[in-house]
């Protein structure tokens, strides 16, 4: 049996991806799983140390301007579906998560009458998910939909990543011990505040600026700091109280020990604080279509979270706020006891239903 995965991009589309592959292949140790990527993706580097193949084939974005990549698009997408269609070789399904290869997958299987699956993170659909709905009838989403055909999708959340999971059932037992011990084990005292920012995983240069300019303010309002500034940003220098990185690989633990985190508000951040965060400030990308706000709604709602546009979030506002802020994550409940660890196995459970012909 061969499985071929499209999801590609930013972390938002690989990770789901790969808990979804790893679940899959738990029931199917013999089953070949494919992934397909792009060369500028975080997938060259993700993908591989999880043990799974990986094939490129050309990035492809829609243009929304007319431009010189407006004339070439129609050529570069033929390009991507030909490698497309030459990776999906033999393949006995698709499953798709967005993002820049998805599109090309989605009409290469169709061409060749494979089996699609798509599953839908953000609460606001993408273009290439939209597409691909209108080809299969086997669609998950994370958020209920109220238009368009991913509204009839199987509800099944976000799937979340193994190491996210596992901290998420260890620490349900108490949350605070376990907070603690996450502060402890990143070499910040237990007993002081802590900040975790990051700007997903490639970084967000205004949040970067943000943090430059406050993190000596909040340090010497004893608040610590966990940064993770990105790989493509330069990396500040450390300090006591302040500690950047370029790439937060255990976030698990980073989430645990955060009193606040402040970030954007990306379907896989707002799922994983879900299980794991305290209180939240979201800053949603301003460009798009406006999902990050909705991936953060209820969160809102349940008073861990609050949103602030990127044009109001600046170092004096921080400063600002940060005593308001603290009280906020003080009064926050625990993560919550109802989260559903399932996603991944309905997403499979709805690989198996369409590799059957949906009997």
């Amino acid at each position: 049996m061969k499985i071929v995965v499209a999801g590609g991009g930013t972390a938002g589309h690989v990770e789901p991806a790969l808990a979804v592959a790893y679940t899959f292949q738990q029931s199917h140790p013999d089953a070949e799983i494919l992934f397909l990527g792009t060369r500028s993706g975080l997938e060259t580097r993700l993908v591989p140390e999880a043990g799974f193949a990986l094939r490129l084939i050309p990035k492809v974005s829609f243009p929304r301007t007319f431009n010189i990549k407006a004339v070439l698009f129609p050529f570069t997408f033929v390009s991507a579906i030909v490698r497309a269609l030459q990776a999906i070789q033999g393949a006995d399904l698709v499953i798709g998560f967005g993002g820049y290869v998805s599109t090309p997958a989605y009409v290469a299987a169709a061409i060749k009458r494979i089996p699609i699956v798509i599953h839908e993170a953000n609460a606001k659909p993408g273009l290439a998910n939209r597409f691909g709905a209108l080809l299969t009838p086997y669609c998950a989403i994370s958020h209920p939909i109220s238009r368009g055909k991913l509204s009839k999708a199987l509800l099944t959340g976000i799937p979340l990543r193994s190491n996210i999971a596992r901290a998420f059932e260890g620490a349900s037992g108490n949350w605070e011990s376990a907070r603690q011990n996450a502060k402890k084990s990143l070499g910040f005292l237990a007993t002081e505040p802590l900040f975790f920012i990051f700007g997903g995983s490639l970084g967000s240069k205004a949040l970067n600026d943000v943090i430059a300019a406050a993190h000596l303010e909040l340090a010497a309002r004893g608040i610590n700091i966990l940064h993770g500034v990105g790989s493509n940003n330069p990396l500040p220098t450390s300090s006591v109280k302040y500690i950047p990185q370029s790439y937060i690989t255990d976030m698990a633990t980073a989430y645990l020990a955060a009193d606040v985190v402040i970030s954007r508000s990306g379907a896989i951040t707002c799922s994983e604080f879900a299980a794991l965060g305290k209180y939240a400030l979201f800053i949603p990308l301003p460009i798009g279509n406006g999902e990050q706000e909705l991936n953060a709604a209820t969160l809102v709602a349940q008073e861990r979270a609050e949103i602030v546009q990127q044009k109001d979030f600046t170092a004096p506002w921080l400063i600002a706020n940060v005593d308001r802020i603290l009280r906020r994550s003080s009064a926050a409940d625990p993560a919550g006891s109802d989260r559903d660890l399932t996603a991944a196995s309905k997403i499979a459970a709805l690989i198996e239903h369409a590799l059957s012909g949906g009997k």
